[in-house]
């Protein structure tokens, strides 16, 4: 009786051996799937990496590792096929041979449970990589999206400097064309005023050589000094005969001025007016106003145009010699014929 029961079990054990065999192979065989899925994912993710591999040496780095791994999961998993396939010859040999235990099959399963926890192990870790490789490439994008803006920008300030800088070299070229010209209307002037000295200086060159006429040039002004003793008497404003001869010399050469301006300045010493004629003039003042006016329409009644005329009086405060002494007192009342630059 005992031998009877016993040729049961045998089947029965082999039947819940192989049982768990397939079930732990059809549990390792989902977790190979999903680890060929994740290395397809990853296998996609590295083409898209190879497409920013320009941008960001770093990430290429990180792939090549990345690879690294994969091949040496694909090893393992070769390695891990392998230790199946002869585990598995190794249960057939034993299910035949009717010589197989329950500790064998727990061994087998251990194994097993071994296995897939280095699978998981391996795909939690490819995962957490997919992820940051993720975030990786986002930041990248982020980051060219945003160097591209920049380069948009300097390119729009550069054109807008191109511009500046094309209306300032226009500029100045128009500066540099308006100098030029202002040079040569310098020159000419220049060459104006000196042929008027010339001329002045060769007219009155007797009363110059007397000292009763000075002739001075400087910086675009042309002053004609006369005493005052050449064209008044004293005290009197009233221009007298000789004073009309000398003023005609000069107003002939002053005709032949068009571009500038005539200005006629009435000086005196600083002796007070007294007398009966401070009824008339009051203070130097007036006496040189007076002066200087009756000269100024002598020239413009001798057909000068009063446009370019004009009478200033300095009375005593703009000597030119000292007025303590006879002589210089002499000098400085005078009537000053000035040609100045237009307006």
């Amino acid at each position: 009786m005992q031998k009877r029961l016993t040729l049961p079990i045998v089947p029965i054990i082999l039947v819940f051996m192989l049982s768990g065999c397939l079930v732990a192979e059809s549990k390792y065989i989902k977790k190979t799937e999903e680890s060929d899925k994740l290395s397809r994912e990853l296998s996609a993710l590295m083409e898209k990496e190879k497409t920013l591999s320009g941008e960001n040496q770093q990430l290429q780095n990180q792939l090549k590792a990345l690879n690294a791994d994969l091949a040496g999961l694909s090893s393992e998993k070769e390695r891990v096929t392998a230790d199946r396939n002869r585990v598995t010859e190794e249960l057939k040999t034993a299910l035949k041979e009717k010589e197989a235990t329950g500790k064998e099959v727990e061994r087998i399963t251990n194994d097993r449970n071994e296995l897939d926890k280095v699978l998981k192990s391996h795909s939690d870790v490819l995962s957490k990589t997919i992820r940051e490789l993720r975030t990786k490439i986002t930041d990248i994008e982020g980051e060219n999206a945003s160097l591209k803006k920049n380069v948009s920008d300097i390119e729009a300030e550069k054109a807008t400097l191109e511009k500046v800088l094309a209306a300032s070299r226009k500029e100045d070229k128009q500066l540099k064309q308006d100098l030029e010209s202002l040079k040569k209307t310098k020159e000419k002037e220049v060459q104006t005023l000196s042929k008027t000295y010339e001329d002045l200086v060769q007219e009155m060159k007797s009363e110059v050589a007397q000292g009763q006429v000075t002739i001075t040039e400087l910086k675009g002004k042309l002053t004609l000094d006369v005493l005052d003793k050449i064209l008044f008497d004293s005290g009197q404003a009233e221009i007298k005969p000789n004073g009309l001869a000398v003023l005609l010399r000069v107003i002939g050469i002053l005709k032949e001025v068009k571009d500038k301006q005539i200005r006629i300045e009435g000086h005196t010493d600083n002796i007070p007016i007294r007398g009966a004629l401070s009824k008339k003039y009051a203070t130097n003042w007036e006496l040189s106003a007076a002066r200087a006016t009756n000269v100024t329409r002598y020239l413009q009644n001798q057909g000068i145009d009063p446009v370019i005329l004009s009478a200033a009086a300095y009375g005593e405060y703009r000597p030119v010699a000292d007025n303590g002494t006879p002589e210089g007192r002499a000098k400085n009342r005078r009537i000053a014929i000035i040609l100045l630059p237009k307006d």
